[in-house]
């Protein structure tokens, strides 16, 4: 196996190194590939002296050495990635020993394309455990049980309690399927659930398999300053996030032609219940007034759903 590891990093410089070192430790990672996005603090020279130490570290900025967000450097990450297969990890997270023990057993069937498996979540500090604990727990980021591919679509955008969620820290995937199936990778217009969308579309066009699910094969690091804690926020409120998110996806879905017609209906009732949830109260109350005449469906599953697993997206 050659497999290439892909780093975006942006405001990352206390947790780049133990990023890139978790990745070193595997004989099968080919490359890193560290692409940085104009960082405000010091990740650039870090970076600089990680590619100067490691021969497998290599690091890109954007042509215009902007900073362009996740989605994109990822883009960029895999356009120079010359290995075999591909995984993803966030600047502030990092591999675990056991990250490509099932890999390597399930890549030599040909027709598996993607392997998905558990991850795990790391306080950097007792504030950001207090403060973060109610939202990731010590839970496990996990597919529930082992399904076969064609279940893993749907129980991506049903949101069952039984499914779970795969992260992109746990997946790796071949190259060769993903370029020629996908003729559009991550989302460049979305700054944050881009991984989601993406992980959406992925499960549709390829065979993902079950890895670990039972323990974690790489851990999510939660401190004061990444991303994803921010929403919940003053400054990020949720539903509009998930607002785009569902758009994308709804966008996407309405494209493509292979998408049963029942899952489309489904995708679109999430989409206008999150409308629905982020409108000003007048224009809520009409909107829900409109589609329980029109679409009474669109109140009654996606409403339900957005309560069911609202801490999940």
């Amino acid at each position: 196996m050659k497999i290439s590891v892909i780093i975006p990093v942006y405001n990352a410089e206390k947790f780049i190194s133990q990023a890139v070192e978790s990745a070193l430790q595997f004989d099968e990672v080919h490359e890193v590939i560290l692409i940085e996005d104009q960082s405000p603090d010091n990740a650039l020279q870090i970076c600089l002296q990680l590619a100067e130490k490691y021969d497998r570290v290599h690091l890109y900025q954007h042509a215009d050495r902007g900073n362009h967000g996740a989605g994109p450097s990822r883009n960029l990450g895999i356009e120079k990635s010359t290995g075999d297969f591909i995984a993803f990890l966030d600047a502030d997270d990092y591999f675990l020993p056991n990250r490509f023990d099932a890999e390597k057993e399930l890549f030599e069937k040909q027709e598996v394309e993607g392997v998905y498996g558990a991850l795990g979540v790391h306080y950097y500090s007792e504030k950001a455990k207090e403060q973060y604990y109610p939202l990731f727990g010590d839970h496990l980021t996990t597919v529930y049980k082992r399904h076969s591919p064609k279940d893993v679509f749907p129980g991506q955008i049903y949101m069952l309690g039984s499914f779970g969620l795969f992260s992109i820290d746990a997946l790796t995937i071949r190259r060769e399927p993903l370029l020629r199936k996908m003729d559009i990778l991550f989302r460049t217009n979305l700054r944050l659930h881009q991984d989601t969308e993406f992980l959406c579309r992925l499960s549709f066009y390829l065979d993902l398999y079950p890895g670990i699910l039972d323990q974690a094969v790489a851990m999510r690091g939660v401190h004061e300053n990444n991303r994803i804690t921010q929403v919940g926020s003053k400054k990020i409120k949720p539903s509009s996030t998930r607002i785009l998110l569902w758009k994308e996806i709804d966008s996407w879905a309405t494209d493509e032609k292979k998408i049963p017609e029942n899952v489309k209906r489904h995708i679109k009732r999430m989409h206008r219940s999150f409308q629905i949830a982020n409108a000003p109260t007048l224009k809520k109350w009409a909107m829900i007034l409109k589609y329980l005449v029109t679409d009474y469906k669109s109140i009654a599953s996606g409403l339900y759903n957005i309560n069911f697993r609202d801490s999940l997206l």
